[in-house]
């Protein structure tokens, strides 16, 4: 349900929804780019105190005037269960390791040269993410990418056949190009596409 609730953010299925996770992300970002991480997390932290002790006051008062007994007005946040059971953390520590012995087991494949071509590709990879990283940080990255995620499925969707008509020439002539690579280095693996 997660991952439903995650698509139909992405794809702006509830615009009232999408807008204030998509608002509250940009907001994040955009914060964290004139403070410190720490000056952030106070200001957010001091900012829901400060609206959770004011209503806490506010019901106070109104049932102090009114002679009301009606309680905590968080009573029900406070007896939620937030504890995560034994099971739900072998799972997310088990799919942990899943990924971190995957992108260790690539990584080795890949500095290792056991693949030529493909250790070629990574070394081309990182190169050009050098120049990405002489003209971005990491946050103006991550930046780009909430809004890329929030707005990028909705543009493939509404233009479909236009996008995946560029996208196969585009695939069409960087196989063209990999074939050629591919040719003129002796004993290099073939890739079937």
């Amino acid at each position: 349900t997660l991952f439903l609730t995650a698509i139909d953010l992405l794809y702006w299925r509830d615009i009232k929804q999408t807008g204030i996770v998509f608002g509250s992300f940009l907001l994040l970002l955009f914060s964290l780019t004139q403070f410190s991480v720490v000056s952030v997390v106070a200001y957010l932290a001091l900012a829901a105190l400060s609206a959770t002790i004011s209503f806490r006051i506010y019901k106070s008062v109104l049932q102090a005037v009114q002679k009301t007994d009606e309680g905590h007005p968080f009573k029900a946040y406070l007896e939620l269960e937030i504890t995560l059971s034994q099971e739900q953390i072998q799972k997310y520590t088990d799919c942990l390791q899943f990924y971190v012995n995957s992108t260790l087991k690539e990584l080795r494949r890949l500095f290792l040269v056991q693949d030529l071509v493909d250790s070629l590709k990574f070394a081309v990879l990182m190169w050009l993410l050098t120049y990405v990283g002489a003209i971005f940080n990491g946050l103006t990255l991550l930046l780009v990418a909430v809004v890329s995620m929030f707005t990028l499925p909705v543009v493939y969707v509404k233009h479909q056949a236009q996008i995946d008509q560029y996208l196969g020439l585009v695939r069409t002539h960087i196989n063209a190009i990999v074939a050629k690579i591919q040719a003129k280095i002796p004993g290099a693996k073939r890739h079937a596409e």
